[in-house]
């Protein structure tokens, strides 16, 4: 599974704006879009998403050419799908150390 990772992180938290006033008065990000479920925002080297959701950690934005193919190849080497959006289609995946991916196409 060839991918090529991205710029962006994602987080959950329950209230997505108040997470992003957060991060822009603390660590100088800006909000470059605001939906009733997910917020946007830049730094200079990273696009951070913050979408309403129970608190999964840092979640790495992975694209992928098929969701399918990739979860099914990842479950068979140990890892965990945490939650799955076939409509998206994206699917959070939790590796054997820890680390989330949504993987997206």
């Amino acid at each position: 599974m060839a991918n090529p990772f991205g710029t962006d992180i994602l987080i959950q938290a329950e209230d997505p704006l108040k997470a992003a006033n957060f991060y822009v008065k603390e660590l100088g990000f800006e909000i470059t879009d605001r939906k009733s479920n997910l917020v946007s925002l830049h730094g200079k080297n990273i696009n951070f998403f913050i979408e309403r959701g129970p608190a999964l950690g840092p979640v790495l934005e992975v694209t992928v050419k098929s969701v399918k193919e990739a979860k099914a190849s990842l479950k068979k080497k140990g890892c965990q799908v945490i939650k799955d959006e076939p409509d998206f289609p994206r699917c959070y995946v939790k590796d054997p150390y820890g680390l989330i991916y949504n993987l997206t196409e």
